[in-house]
């Protein structure tokens, strides 16, 4: 099996050196050319066509996010972004990425060292798996607008991403109405993305989308989106549903954790609760949602055509936790069609 071949695009030549260097140290990994500009990189492309492509956001001559918004159309690419902590990178997302990492700043050797040996690897060998350019290509569900059954408002959505889930979460999200009952997600993020991503939701949506705090209740008409450095659980105190935003040990890799969540509503919510698992590598979610079938919850699964990375919808499937599989533009209009019985 030949290796990953990587295009580095950075303009600081050390900073460049230092990720050549780290993918290069891996045996399943093989940068083939760097770049930095938009126009060297563009070079590069046609010339070497790598598999998965590095971007900074902030580059001379044009920036990330242009070049970005050029190149897809014409060559899909799977790209991960290098970006400082902005808003820039859900742009980046927007304009086709697969995925990011956070630029490290003011880290320790020790952070420095594990960004480039771990995430930064991992990041790469997970695009090359991605299909890029694909969820563009569906037309729109037509979601049902309408009245809701009153007594579906005490219904819990609960929402579990990774991988191309940004953008994924967004499709469904978008299609909300102020009617849907309270909504959880879990997207696997940084700390500091989480809440700008929860920010520009807000901004983009009908219903309001926050950042969780311990404490929040989970109403109709508004989405709470985990943050990124805590785990977040259902809790019903006395008559209303609140979450719980705390433990920053990683489940399954990660922090916070599908799994938490959905094994939460499980035990909170049962038979009241609708499960939503969509793209994203490795297996997180899947035992959660599977929990929340077997306790009366209705569960819905992306399926493979319309994923970034057919990973944790497809475990989630081959297990049995998952009741309806659907494109992802069919989501929204199947949770509204469910609310309606």
């Amino acid at each position: 099996m030949r290796p990953i071949r990587v295009l580095v695009v950075d303009d600081s030549l050390l900073f460049r050196r230092l990720l050549v260097q780290s993918l290069n140290s891996d045996p399943n990994i093989q940068v083939v050319a760097q770049a930095s500009d938009p126009y060297e990189a563009r070079d590069a492309i046609i010339q070497y066509k790598p598999d998965v492509m590095t971007l900074d956001v902030e580059l001379p001559r044009m920036s990330g996010i242009e070049f970005l918004r050029r190149l897809m159309p014409q060559y899909p690419l799977p790209v991960v972004v290098i970006s400082a902590l902005n808003n820039s990178v859900f742009d980046a997302l927007e304009a086709g990425a697969v995925d990011f990492i956070n630029k490290p700043v003011n880290m320790s050797a020790e952070g420095i060292n594990e960004f480039l040996k771990q995430e930064l690897v991992t990041k790469v060998k997970i695009a090359s798996t991605a299909k890029v350019g694909n969820m563009k290509l569906h037309e729109g569900a037509k979601t049902f607008v309408g009245e809701i059954n009153p007594a579906a408002r005490d219904r819990i959505v609960a929402i579990g991403a990774s991988t191309g889930g940004t953008e994924a979460i967004f499709e469904v999200v978008k299609q909300f109405k102020r009617n849907i009952p309270g909504v959880i997600i879990v997207q696997h993020m940084p700390p500091g993305f989480t809440k700008m991503y929860a920010d520009r939701l807000n901004n983009q949506c009908e219903v309001a989308v926050k950042e969780a705090q311990t404490g929040d209740r989970v109403v109709p008409g508004q989405v709470l989106i985990a943050p990124g450095d805590k785990h977040m659980r259902l809790v019903k105190v006395g008559d209303n549903y609140q979450v719980e935003c705390r433990g920053t040990e990683k489940v399954n890799g990660h922090c916070p954790s599908v799994d938490v969540l959905f094994q939460s509503v499980a035990k909170t919510a049962g038979n009241k609760a609708i499960g939503i698992i969509l793209t994203g590598m490795g297996g997180d979610g899947a035992r959660g949602l599977l929990e929340m079938r077997q306790a009366g919850a209705i569960t819905i699964g992306e399926d493979e055509p319309s994923c970034v990375v057919y990973g944790m919808p497809k475990v989630a499937y081959d297990i049995g936790a998952v009741k309806y599989q659907l494109p992802l533009t069919a989501i929204a209009n199947k949770v509204y069609s469910l609310l309606k019985l």
